[in-house]
Protein backbone atom coordinates (compact mmCIF):
# COMPACT_ATOMS: atom_id res chain seq x y z
CA UNK A 1 0.00 0.00 0.00
CA UNK A 2 1.10 3.03 -0.37
CA UNK A 3 1.35 5.88 1.81
CA UNK A 4 -1.03 8.97 2.85
CA UNK A 5 -0.47 10.46 5.87
CA UNK A 6 2.73 10.06 8.56
CA UNK A 7 1.65 7.98 10.89
CA UNK A 8 0.30 5.38 8.29
CA UNK A 9 3.56 5.74 6.15
CA UNK A 10 4.71 2.24 5.43
CA UNK A 11 7.39 1.27 1.80
CA UNK A 12 5.80 -0.25 -1.41
CA UNK A 13 8.08 -3.52 -2.04
CA UNK A 14 8.47 -5.71 -5.16
CA UNK A 15 7.74 -8.59 -2.92
CA UNK A 16 4.58 -10.13 -0.58
CA UNK A 17 4.87 -10.04 3.29
CA UNK A 18 14.66 2.51 -10.34
CA UNK A 19 19.23 9.93 -17.13
CA UNK A 20 21.65 11.75 -19.03
CA UNK A 21 21.90 11.91 -22.54
CA UNK A 22 23.31 9.10 -24.28
CA UNK A 23 26.87 8.92 -26.67
CA UNK A 24 25.70 9.47 -30.10
CA UNK A 25 27.60 6.76 -32.21
CA UNK A 26 25.33 5.21 -34.84
CA UNK A 27 23.22 1.94 -34.03
CA UNK A 28 24.74 -0.45 -35.91
CA UNK A 29 23.04 -3.20 -37.95
CA UNK A 30 23.15 -6.91 -35.78
CA UNK A 31 21.62 -9.81 -35.89
CA UNK A 32 18.46 -10.31 -33.44
CA UNK A 33 20.10 -12.42 -30.90
CA UNK A 34 23.77 -12.85 -30.32
CA UNK A 35 25.01 -16.20 -28.95
CA UNK A 36 23.04 -18.04 -26.81
CA UNK A 37 18.98 -17.22 -27.07
CA UNK A 38 18.09 -15.75 -24.07
CA UNK A 39 14.28 -17.34 -24.97
CA UNK A 40 15.33 -20.86 -23.66
CA UNK A 41 15.97 -19.61 -20.24
CA UNK A 42 19.01 -22.13 -20.32
CA UNK A 43 20.22 -19.99 -17.60
CA UNK A 44 17.67 -18.89 -15.56
CA UNK A 45 17.99 -21.51 -12.51
CA UNK A 46 21.79 -20.49 -11.96
CA UNK A 47 20.25 -17.11 -12.01
CA UNK A 48 18.00 -18.06 -9.29
CA UNK A 49 20.70 -19.62 -7.14
CA UNK A 50 23.01 -16.53 -7.38
CA UNK A 51 19.50 -14.52 -6.58
CA UNK A 52 18.96 -16.18 -3.33
CA UNK A 53 22.69 -16.79 -1.84
CA UNK A 54 22.25 -13.03 -2.19
CA UNK A 55 19.49 -13.13 -0.37
CA UNK A 56 20.74 -14.98 2.80
CA UNK A 57 24.28 -12.55 2.74
CA UNK A 58 25.38 -11.47 5.73
CA UNK A 59 25.88 -7.89 4.57
CA UNK A 60 24.63 -5.02 6.11
CA UNK A 61 23.91 -1.77 5.10
CA UNK A 62 25.60 1.28 6.78
CA UNK A 63 24.42 1.49 10.34
CA UNK A 64 21.60 4.33 10.73
CA UNK A 65 22.23 7.83 11.58
CA UNK A 66 19.97 7.83 15.16
CA UNK A 67 22.18 10.43 16.99
CA UNK A 68 20.89 14.13 15.87
CA UNK A 69 23.55 16.26 16.14
CA UNK A 70 25.99 13.94 14.24
CA UNK A 71 23.33 13.13 11.74
CA UNK A 72 22.72 17.09 11.02
CA UNK A 73 26.04 17.66 10.35
CA UNK A 74 27.24 14.99 8.29
CA UNK A 75 23.84 15.61 6.24
CA UNK A 76 25.03 19.55 5.59
CA UNK A 77 28.41 18.18 4.37
CA UNK A 78 26.96 15.41 2.53
CA UNK A 79 24.44 17.94 0.70
CA UNK A 80 27.04 19.79 -0.86
CA UNK A 81 27.89 16.86 -2.97
CA UNK A 82 24.49 16.55 -4.78
CA UNK A 83 23.75 18.00 -8.17
CA UNK A 84 21.89 21.19 -7.88
CA UNK A 85 18.19 19.64 -8.23
CA UNK A 86 18.46 17.18 -5.79
CA UNK A 87 19.89 19.59 -2.73
CA UNK A 88 16.97 21.99 -3.54
CA UNK A 89 14.37 18.58 -3.97
CA UNK A 90 15.64 16.61 -1.14
CA UNK A 91 19.28 17.74 0.44
CA UNK A 92 18.30 21.00 1.46
CA UNK A 93 14.24 20.28 2.65
CA UNK A 94 15.30 17.89 4.46
CA UNK A 95 17.86 19.78 6.60
CA UNK A 96 15.07 22.49 7.11
CA UNK A 97 12.95 19.65 8.67
CA UNK A 98 15.54 18.53 11.04
CA UNK A 99 15.76 22.06 12.13
CA UNK A 100 12.61 21.73 12.77
CA UNK A 101 11.92 19.19 14.25
CA UNK A 102 14.80 19.81 16.41
CA UNK A 103 16.55 17.21 19.03
CA UNK A 104 13.29 16.15 20.55
CA UNK A 105 11.36 16.11 17.61
CA UNK A 106 13.62 13.48 15.61
CA UNK A 107 13.79 11.61 19.60
CA UNK A 108 9.99 11.25 18.61
CA UNK A 109 9.49 10.17 15.06
CA UNK A 110 12.20 7.51 15.84
CA UNK A 111 10.75 6.30 19.64
CA UNK A 112 6.62 5.70 17.97
CA UNK A 113 8.21 3.96 15.32
CA UNK A 114 10.68 1.89 16.98
CA UNK A 115 10.01 -1.29 14.32
CA UNK A 116 11.23 1.19 11.89
CA UNK A 117 8.30 0.02 9.34
CA UNK A 118 6.92 3.77 9.30
CA UNK A 119 7.61 7.38 9.90
CA UNK A 120 10.80 6.21 11.50
CA UNK A 121 11.98 4.31 8.54
CA UNK A 122 10.95 6.94 5.98
CA UNK A 123 12.94 9.68 7.31
CA UNK A 124 16.33 7.46 8.07
CA UNK A 125 15.93 5.88 4.54
CA UNK A 126 15.83 9.95 3.31
CA UNK A 127 18.50 10.67 5.28
CA UNK A 128 20.68 7.43 3.80
CA UNK A 129 20.29 8.19 0.43
CA UNK A 130 22.36 11.45 1.00
CA UNK A 131 24.74 9.83 3.12
CA UNK A 132 25.61 6.88 1.08
CA UNK A 133 25.81 9.36 -1.70
CA UNK A 134 27.76 12.11 -0.11
CA UNK A 135 30.30 9.77 1.95
CA UNK A 136 30.67 7.58 -1.15
CA UNK A 137 29.54 4.17 -0.08
CA UNK A 138 29.73 1.57 -2.37
CA UNK A 139 30.48 4.25 -5.36
CA UNK A 140 30.86 2.57 -8.25
CA UNK A 141 27.28 0.61 -7.27
CA UNK A 142 25.42 3.17 -5.88
CA UNK A 143 26.34 5.11 -9.65
CA UNK A 144 25.07 2.20 -11.32
CA UNK A 145 21.82 2.18 -8.95
CA UNK A 146 21.28 5.94 -9.07
CA UNK A 147 21.45 5.17 -13.57
CA UNK A 148 19.09 2.62 -13.46
CA UNK A 149 16.41 4.62 -11.19
CA UNK A 150 16.95 8.01 -12.82
CA UNK A 151 16.64 6.56 -16.27
CA UNK A 152 13.89 4.47 -15.78
CA UNK A 153 11.49 7.61 -13.90
CA UNK A 154 12.89 10.20 -16.91
CA UNK A 155 11.59 7.82 -19.24
CA UNK A 156 8.34 8.17 -18.39
CA UNK A 157 8.59 11.79 -17.97
CA UNK A 158 10.63 12.61 -21.18
CA UNK A 159 9.05 15.16 -23.56
CA UNK A 160 8.78 12.95 -26.34
CA UNK A 161 7.40 9.86 -24.55
CA UNK A 162 4.63 12.03 -22.67
CA UNK A 163 3.58 14.54 -25.57
CA UNK A 164 0.29 15.44 -24.75
CA UNK A 165 0.46 14.75 -20.93
CA UNK A 166 0.72 17.32 -18.25
CA UNK A 167 4.05 16.89 -15.54
CA UNK A 168 2.88 14.62 -12.58
CA UNK A 169 0.76 16.31 -9.48
CA UNK A 170 4.21 14.78 -7.23
CA UNK A 171 8.19 14.11 -8.22
CA UNK A 172 9.49 15.86 -11.09
CA UNK A 173 13.04 15.06 -9.73
CA UNK A 174 13.56 11.23 -10.34
CA UNK A 175 14.48 9.24 -7.13
CA UNK A 176 17.22 8.84 -5.03
CA UNK A 177 18.81 5.72 -3.72
CA UNK A 178 20.09 4.13 -1.08
CA UNK A 179 21.71 0.65 0.17
CA UNK A 180 19.10 -1.24 2.48
CA UNK A 181 18.67 -4.32 4.74
CA UNK A 182 18.28 -7.94 3.26
CA UNK A 183 15.39 -8.67 4.60
CA UNK A 184 13.55 -5.70 3.02
CA UNK A 185 14.04 -6.51 -0.60
CA UNK A 186 13.65 -3.68 -3.04
CA UNK A 187 10.85 -0.97 -2.15
CA UNK A 188 10.48 2.36 -2.53
CA UNK A 189 8.50 5.59 -0.87
CA UNK A 190 7.23 7.13 -3.58
CA UNK A 191 7.25 10.95 -3.59
CA UNK A 192 3.49 11.59 -1.79
CA UNK A 193 5.23 9.74 0.85
CA UNK A 194 8.48 11.63 0.96
CA UNK A 195 6.71 14.82 1.27
CA UNK A 196 5.68 14.09 4.63
CA UNK A 197 9.37 15.51 5.58
CA UNK A 198 9.02 18.21 2.78
CA UNK A 199 11.41 16.32 0.38
CA UNK A 200 10.31 16.17 -3.15
CA UNK A 201 11.63 13.24 -4.78
CA UNK A 202 11.37 9.41 -3.83
CA UNK A 203 13.87 7.19 -2.70
CA UNK A 204 14.30 3.96 -3.76
CA UNK A 205 16.23 0.73 -1.66
CA UNK A 206 17.97 -2.19 -2.72
CA UNK A 207 19.84 -5.08 -0.30
CA UNK A 208 23.06 -4.28 0.01
CA UNK A 209 24.74 -7.28 -0.90
CA UNK A 210 23.00 -6.33 -4.43
CA UNK A 211 25.50 -4.07 -5.17
CA UNK A 212 27.68 -7.05 -5.56
CA UNK A 213 25.81 -10.35 -6.37
CA UNK A 214 21.70 -10.89 -6.97
CA UNK A 215 21.57 -9.59 -10.62
CA UNK A 216 18.33 -10.67 -10.79
CA UNK A 217 16.86 -7.87 -8.19
CA UNK A 218 17.60 -5.25 -10.34
CA UNK A 219 15.54 -5.67 -13.08
CA UNK A 220 13.08 -5.41 -9.56
CA UNK A 221 13.91 -1.55 -10.04
CA UNK A 222 11.55 -1.70 -13.10
CA UNK A 223 8.77 -2.34 -10.85
CA UNK A 224 9.54 -0.24 -7.84
CA UNK A 225 10.89 2.94 -9.97
CA UNK A 226 8.14 2.99 -13.00
CA UNK A 227 5.95 1.45 -11.39
CA UNK A 228 5.17 2.66 -7.54
CA UNK A 229 7.24 5.53 -7.96
CA UNK A 230 4.91 6.73 -11.53
CA UNK A 231 1.75 5.58 -10.11
CA UNK A 232 2.25 7.97 -6.97
CA UNK A 233 3.60 10.65 -9.27
CA UNK A 234 0.05 11.13 -11.12
CA UNK A 235 -3.21 11.49 -8.67
CA UNK A 236 -5.86 10.01 -9.66
CA UNK A 237 -4.11 7.30 -11.72
CA UNK A 238 -4.62 4.18 -9.56
CA UNK A 239 -8.33 4.80 -9.11
CA UNK A 240 -8.95 4.71 -12.68
CA UNK A 241 -6.78 1.71 -13.20
CA UNK A 242 -8.56 -0.02 -10.45
CA UNK A 243 -12.04 0.82 -11.87
CA UNK A 244 -10.98 -0.36 -15.47
CA UNK A 245 -8.90 -3.30 -14.35
CA UNK A 246 -12.71 -4.45 -12.53
CA UNK A 247 -14.88 -3.55 -15.64
CA UNK A 248 -12.75 -5.68 -18.35
CA UNK A 249 -11.96 -8.97 -16.18
CA UNK A 250 -15.97 -8.86 -15.55
CA UNK A 251 -16.23 -8.03 -19.15
CA UNK A 252 -14.81 -11.50 -19.51
CA UNK A 253 -17.72 -13.21 -17.37
CA UNK A 254 -15.33 -14.15 -14.91
CA UNK A 255 -16.36 -14.44 -11.39
CA UNK A 256 -16.64 -10.88 -9.54
CA UNK A 257 -14.76 -11.67 -6.32
CA UNK A 258 -11.59 -12.28 -8.91
CA UNK A 259 -12.25 -9.31 -10.66
CA UNK A 260 -12.56 -7.33 -7.14
CA UNK A 261 -9.41 -9.06 -6.02
CA UNK A 262 -6.86 -7.90 -9.22
CA UNK A 263 -8.93 -4.43 -8.33
CA UNK A 264 -7.85 -4.40 -4.77
CA UNK A 265 -4.31 -4.77 -6.20
CA UNK A 266 -4.24 -2.37 -8.38
CA UNK A 267 -0.89 -0.94 -6.60
CA UNK A 268 1.24 -3.99 -7.69
CA UNK A 269 -0.79 -5.11 -10.85
CA UNK A 270 0.25 -2.08 -12.57
CA UNK A 271 3.64 -1.46 -10.82
CA UNK A 272 3.94 -5.46 -12.78
CA UNK A 273 3.04 -4.17 -15.85
CA UNK A 274 4.81 -0.66 -15.98
CA UNK A 275 7.89 -2.26 -15.09
CA UNK A 276 7.29 -4.91 -18.58
CA UNK A 277 6.64 -1.80 -20.11
CA UNK A 278 10.05 -0.34 -19.14
CA UNK A 279 12.07 -3.31 -19.65
CA UNK A 280 10.65 -5.59 -21.97
CA UNK A 281 11.02 -9.19 -21.48
CA UNK A 282 13.76 -9.24 -19.11
CA UNK A 283 11.31 -7.50 -16.10
CA UNK A 284 9.10 -10.50 -16.92
CA UNK A 285 11.83 -12.71 -16.45
CA UNK A 286 13.47 -11.03 -13.17
CA UNK A 287 10.26 -11.42 -11.88
CA UNK A 288 9.74 -14.87 -12.22
CA UNK A 289 13.54 -15.54 -11.11
CA UNK A 290 13.34 -13.03 -8.20
CA UNK A 291 9.92 -14.42 -6.50
CA UNK A 292 11.95 -18.40 -7.00
CA UNK A 293 14.74 -17.19 -5.46
CA UNK A 294 13.29 -15.52 -2.43
CA UNK A 295 10.91 -18.16 -1.85
CA UNK A 296 14.15 -20.29 -1.86
CA UNK A 297 16.06 -17.96 0.70
CA UNK A 298 12.91 -17.40 2.56
CA UNK A 299 10.96 -20.51 2.76
CA UNK A 300 13.25 -23.04 1.32
CA UNK A 301 10.83 -23.79 -1.92
CA UNK A 302 12.84 -21.78 -5.04
CA UNK A 303 9.02 -21.83 -6.95
CA UNK A 304 6.13 -19.67 -7.76
CA UNK A 305 3.43 -19.36 -4.77
CA UNK A 306 -0.09 -20.39 -6.41
CA UNK A 307 -2.14 -19.32 -3.53
CA UNK A 308 -2.20 -15.27 -2.53
CA UNK A 309 -4.03 -15.03 0.75
CA UNK A 310 -7.07 -12.55 1.10
CA UNK A 311 -5.24 -9.88 3.80
CA UNK A 312 -2.07 -9.89 0.86
CA UNK A 313 -2.16 -6.61 -0.61
CA UNK A 314 0.18 -8.67 -3.39
CA UNK A 315 -1.43 -11.01 -6.09
CA UNK A 316 -0.25 -14.49 -5.71
CA UNK A 317 3.18 -15.14 -7.39
CA UNK A 318 1.60 -17.32 -10.38
CA UNK A 319 -0.97 -14.56 -11.22
CA UNK A 320 1.82 -12.21 -11.35
CA UNK A 321 3.71 -13.98 -13.21
CA UNK A 322 0.72 -14.51 -15.96
CA UNK A 323 0.37 -11.21 -15.49
CA UNK A 324 3.93 -9.88 -16.87
CA UNK A 325 3.70 -12.56 -19.64
CA UNK A 326 0.42 -11.07 -20.96
CA UNK A 327 1.98 -7.41 -20.99
CA UNK A 328 4.72 -8.67 -22.70
CA UNK A 329 2.06 -10.26 -25.38
CA UNK A 330 1.14 -6.20 -25.52
CA UNK A 331 4.55 -4.80 -26.15
CA UNK A 332 4.92 -3.93 -30.28
CA UNK A 333 8.33 -5.51 -30.80
CA UNK A 334 8.52 -8.91 -33.37
CA UNK A 335 8.90 -11.74 -30.34
CA UNK A 336 6.34 -10.42 -28.20
CA UNK A 337 4.12 -12.85 -28.46
CA UNK A 338 6.83 -16.10 -28.36
CA UNK A 339 8.32 -14.19 -25.49
CA UNK A 340 4.96 -14.46 -23.91
CA UNK A 341 4.28 -18.06 -24.49
CA UNK A 342 7.19 -18.82 -23.32
CA UNK A 343 7.01 -16.83 -19.91
CA UNK A 344 3.11 -18.55 -19.66
CA UNK A 345 5.04 -22.05 -20.01
CA UNK A 346 7.74 -21.29 -17.39
CA UNK A 347 5.49 -20.09 -15.02
CA UNK A 348 3.21 -23.21 -15.28
CA UNK A 349 6.04 -25.16 -14.25
CA UNK A 350 4.97 -24.23 -10.86
CA UNK A 351 1.74 -24.57 -11.12
CA UNK A 352 -0.29 -25.56 -7.91
CA UNK A 353 -3.92 -25.22 -6.76
CA UNK A 354 -4.72 -21.22 -8.19
CA UNK A 355 -6.03 -19.56 -4.64
CA UNK A 356 -6.85 -15.89 -5.33
CA UNK A 357 -7.99 -14.64 -1.64
CA UNK A 358 -10.63 -16.80 -0.57
CA UNK A 359 -11.77 -18.16 -4.29
CA UNK A 360 -10.21 -21.11 -6.05
CA UNK A 361 -9.83 -20.75 -9.69
CA UNK A 362 -9.09 -22.78 -12.73
CA UNK A 363 -5.55 -22.09 -14.24
CA UNK A 364 -7.22 -21.55 -17.10
CA UNK A 365 -9.27 -18.53 -15.31
CA UNK A 366 -6.16 -17.17 -13.53
CA UNK A 367 -4.61 -16.70 -16.97
CA UNK A 368 -7.68 -15.07 -18.43
CA UNK A 369 -8.18 -12.60 -15.58
CA UNK A 370 -4.09 -11.91 -15.56
CA UNK A 371 -4.33 -11.38 -19.54
CA UNK A 372 -7.77 -8.99 -18.79
CA UNK A 373 -5.99 -6.84 -16.39
CA UNK A 374 -2.90 -6.52 -18.48
CA UNK A 375 -5.37 -5.21 -21.14
CA UNK A 376 -6.97 -3.09 -18.71
CA UNK A 377 -3.69 -1.33 -17.64
CA UNK A 378 -1.79 -1.40 -20.58
CA UNK A 379 -4.89 -0.13 -22.86
CA UNK A 380 -7.42 2.21 -20.98
CA UNK A 381 -6.98 5.90 -21.74
CA UNK A 382 -7.70 7.55 -18.59
CA UNK A 383 -8.26 11.48 -17.42
CA UNK A 384 -5.47 11.42 -14.83
CA UNK A 385 -2.94 11.08 -18.34
CA UNK A 386 -5.04 13.46 -20.37
CA UNK A 387 -6.74 10.65 -22.13
CA UNK A 388 -3.74 8.44 -23.04
CA UNK A 389 -2.85 5.17 -21.79
CA UNK A 390 0.20 3.83 -20.48
CA UNK A 391 1.10 1.67 -23.38
CA UNK A 392 1.02 5.05 -25.58
CA UNK A 393 3.70 6.79 -23.15
CA UNK A 394 5.69 3.36 -22.65
CA UNK A 395 6.39 0.32 -25.05
CA UNK A 396 9.16 -1.75 -25.89
CA UNK A 397 9.99 -1.66 -29.52
CA UNK A 398 12.06 -3.71 -31.96
CA UNK A 399 14.82 -0.65 -31.73
CA UNK A 400 14.91 -2.22 -28.12
CA UNK A 401 15.50 -5.30 -28.66
CA UNK A 402 18.47 -4.33 -31.40
CA UNK A 403 20.31 -2.10 -28.78
CA UNK A 404 19.84 -4.78 -25.89
CA UNK A 405 21.83 -7.44 -28.54
CA UNK A 406 24.17 -5.17 -29.23
CA UNK A 407 25.13 -3.92 -25.56
CA UNK A 408 25.24 -8.05 -25.03
CA UNK A 409 28.45 -7.88 -26.07
CA UNK A 410 29.86 -5.51 -23.12
CA UNK A 411 28.34 -7.82 -20.47
CA UNK A 412 30.10 -10.87 -21.69
CA UNK A 413 33.21 -9.51 -20.34
CA UNK A 414 35.87 -11.59 -22.19
CA UNK A 415 38.15 -10.99 -25.24
CA UNK A 416 37.43 -7.94 -26.90
CA UNK A 417 34.86 -7.24 -24.99
CA UNK A 418 36.63 -7.17 -21.73
CA UNK A 419 38.26 -3.47 -21.98
CA UNK A 420 36.00 -0.56 -20.62
CA UNK A 421 32.77 0.01 -21.63
CA UNK A 422 32.22 2.23 -24.83
CA UNK A 423 30.20 4.68 -26.59
CA UNK A 424 26.71 3.31 -27.08
CA UNK A 425 23.41 4.19 -29.86
CA UNK A 426 21.60 6.74 -29.92
CA UNK A 427 18.83 5.90 -27.24
CA UNK A 428 20.77 3.73 -25.58
CA UNK A 429 19.50 3.70 -21.93
CA UNK A 430 20.22 2.19 -18.55
CA UNK A 431 17.30 0.30 -18.84
CA UNK A 432 18.79 -1.37 -21.99
CA UNK A 433 21.92 -2.21 -20.52
CA UNK A 434 20.04 -3.96 -17.19
CA UNK A 435 17.76 -6.35 -20.00
CA UNK A 436 20.97 -6.78 -21.77
CA UNK A 437 22.11 -8.17 -18.81
CA UNK A 438 19.42 -10.78 -18.01
CA UNK A 439 19.37 -11.51 -21.34
CA UNK A 440 22.84 -12.71 -21.51
CA UNK A 441 22.85 -14.53 -18.32
CA UNK A 442 19.50 -15.87 -18.56
CA UNK A 443 20.70 -17.43 -22.00
CA UNK A 444 23.14 -19.28 -20.49
CA UNK A 445 26.31 -18.02 -21.92
CA UNK A 446 28.17 -16.61 -19.28
CA UNK A 447 27.73 -16.61 -15.71
CA UNK A 448 25.92 -14.24 -13.40
CA UNK A 449 28.70 -12.51 -11.67
CA UNK A 450 30.34 -12.48 -14.59
CA UNK A 451 27.77 -10.43 -16.09
CA UNK A 452 27.20 -8.63 -13.34
CA UNK A 453 30.04 -7.23 -12.70
CA UNK A 454 30.05 -5.66 -16.47
CA UNK A 455 26.11 -4.26 -16.17
CA UNK A 456 27.26 -2.47 -12.96
CA UNK A 457 30.83 -1.66 -14.55
CA UNK A 458 28.23 -0.15 -17.97
CA UNK A 459 26.13 1.73 -16.16
CA UNK A 460 28.39 3.50 -13.94
CA UNK A 461 30.27 4.64 -16.78
CA UNK A 462 27.09 5.96 -18.13
CA UNK A 463 26.44 7.82 -15.62
CA UNK A 464 29.88 9.33 -14.56
CA UNK A 465 28.79 11.03 -18.44
CA UNK A 466 25.32 12.19 -17.07
CA UNK A 467 25.39 15.86 -16.97
CA UNK A 468 22.61 15.75 -15.14
CA UNK A 469 24.95 14.52 -12.27
CA UNK A 470 27.40 17.20 -12.73
CA UNK A 471 27.51 19.03 -9.28
CA UNK A 472 28.40 22.84 -9.05
CA UNK A 473 31.03 24.47 -7.14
Amino acid sequence: MFPRALSAATPSTVEWNPPGPPDTAPLQAVAPRIGADPISLAGLPALVEEARSAALSPRSSPSDPTFFSSLRARLSKACASLPDAYRSAVGEPLLHKLDDMGPGGFARVLSMDPARTGPARLLLDLAQAVLQRGEGYQARATAAFQEVVGDLYDGFLSAEDRRGVRPPDHGVTPPLVRWGEAESGPYTWPADAAETFGVKAAVVSLPAANATEGLLAWPALAHETAGHDILAADEGLREELSRAVKRKVLAKEIDPAVAAYWAERVDEAAADVLGVLNMGPAAAVGMVGYFRALNGAWRGVPELRSAGREEDPHPADIARAYLAAETVRLLSFEGAAQWADRLVAEADRDLGTVRLGDVTVPAGVARASAAAVAQAIVRTRVRSLEGHSLGEIQDWTDRDEAIVATLRGEMKGSGANAGAPGKYATGTYAAHAVAAAVYEAVAGGSSPARVMDRMVGVLAAMHDRNPDWKVSA
